[in-house]
């Protein structure tokens, strides 16, 4: 039904107003406490100049200026040169002091980073990105999918699904690109947005930005000014996050997990996801029960909020502005009641390709190899392969064949083409798995007894 090719990203761009800076320790959110806390702890890895603790706990060196001529009164810190003028380019030292409280804050926090974004902040800033996404029109969602092969059908079931923010369900056979159509929709969504580094919780640090399933946009660069920034730098610019777990999610990566040696917890997989997309592919195989999984999502998906607790036993709750896509090869009434199917309410059929759009999904496979395509070469496959064995279109076949014809190419040494040779090879290979089911299927046909109810003879 579709599928992936390469295509430039589109030139517009959605972007929230970033945080303004904080001009002042009161307008971190944070205490006083916790901000010194860390600088003890940043210093703890190595001397530093003012203007590299500021870069690295992603706040102004004014900002800190205070604290740290704080700590110096206190002996906890030594200022072991200069690099240039004023107290920013200092280089600080921790004293044997300064090495113990080190220690003992480490103790009980091993964070080390950006200062935390307190949990009001944040809270405020997501339910702002939830306020200020607009709706897509049939032409934004086409610039989203421009990439893909896809039915007028099933844009026109997409279109209101994204819109309405609430969870899909796509599900039809293995292949027809049910993965790639979730990815389609974090691109429609586009843009990009800010997530902090971390989220501070009654005193306790919970890490959000994960460079794994968070794109950044922001270039590394020192700043060597004491001015304030033009956004909180705490906060992180990123493309709008499409997260996609499969067979490996667990109820436990829904929860805060808290590490008991570094006493500092990584946000759950949904947290991470706030303000785009979270796909849970290959619904169904996992090694929890659909339904306790389904059971979990419940509450958030009504109320558009969700609860962690840390383990301290506080409960707190966070905004849950989620796209949430249950991709399966499975059929859902398998999977879930029909309560709870109820709160799913876009459920949209990833059916095989057309002849037409299988067509279509090679030749573009074909631009992207840089090999020359033939119309004769679908009435081959059709004729030689599909029809004969009984074989149904898939959206991933055009490309699987194409990837082996290239693949073949190379190891002869040989220009890649669609040569009658090269894809019946990549033919035999790929459908291997399907011959042999057909094959031990005809074979037992064969020695089943007649439709007329008497046994074959025996020889």
């Amino acid at each position: 039904m579709l599928q992936t090719i390469a295509q430039p990203e589109s030139e517009t761009v959605r972007v929230l107003a970033p945080p303004a800076p904080p001009a002042t320790v009161e307008d971190t959110g944070l205490s006083a406490d916790l901000l010194s806390q860390l600088l003890i702890k940043t210093l703890y890895t190595g001397e530093a100049a003012g203007t590299q603790l500021a870069e690295r706990l992603r706040v102004a060196y004014a900002m800190l200026e205070r604290l740290v001529e704080a700590a110096r009164a206190e002996k906890l810190i030594e200022v072991r040169g200069a690099a240039g003028t004023g107290t920013a380019g200092y280089r600080y030292a921790l004293t044997d002091l300064g090495r113990e409280r080190a220690r003992q804050f480490l103790d009980a926090n091993q964070y080390v980073g950006p200062a935390p974004v307190p949990l009001s902040q944040y809270v405020a800033f997501m339910r702002a990105v939830q306020a200020a996404r607009g709706h897509v029109d049939r032409d934004c969602l086409f610039s989203g999918f421009a990439h893909l092969i896809v039915s007028q059908e099933v844009l026109n079931q997409l279109g209101p699904a994204i819109n309405s923010g609430k969870s899909v369900f796509l599900y039809g056979p293995p292949g027809n690109g049910k993965t790639v159509i979730a990815e389609g929709i974090g691109r429609t969504f586009g843009g990009d947005m800010y997530i902090p580094h971390a989220v501070e919780v009654d005193g306790q640090i919970i890490t959000v930005y994960d460079p794994v399933n968070h794109e950044s946009l922001e270039m590394h660069q020192q700043r060597l000014v004491i001015a304030p920034p033009s956004h909180d730098r705490r906060w992180m610019r990123i493309k709008r996050p499409v997260v996609t777990v499969g067979g490996e999610l667990t109820l436990d990566m829904l929860d805060l997990t808290f590490n008991p040696i570094s006493k500092f917890y990584e946000a759950p997989i949904q947290l991470k996801s706030n303000g785009g997309v979270f796909v849970v592919d290959d619904f169904g195989r996992q090694r929890i029960r659909p339904r306790d999984l389904l059971n979990r999502w419940i509450v958030p998906l009504e109320s558009r909020v969700d609860y962690l607790t840390l383990h301290t036993g506080k409960k707190f709750q966070i905004p849950f502005d989620v796209l949430i896509i249950f991709a399966t090869n499975l059929n859902p009434e398998t999977l879930a009641d029909e309560a709870f199917l109820r709160r799913i309410p876009y459920k949209i059929y990833a059916r095989n390709p057309t002849v037409e759009e299988y067509a279509r999904i090679f030749e573009m496979n074909c631009r992207r190899r840089n090999l020359t395509f033939d119309p004769v070469v679908i009435e081959y496959l059709l004729r030689r392969y599909y029809e004969p064995r009984g074989i149904e279109m898939r959206a991933c076949h055009p490309r699987d064949l194409i990837e082996q014809v290239v693949d073949m190419s190379r190891y002869q040494g040989r220009e890649p083409s669609l040569s009658r040779d090269l894809i019946d090879a990549a033919c035999r290979s790929y459908f291997v798995e399907q011959t042999v089911q057909t094959r031990s299927k005809t074979a037992a046909a064969s020695q089943e007894p007649h439709q007329t109810g008497r046994s074959r003879p025996r020889v």
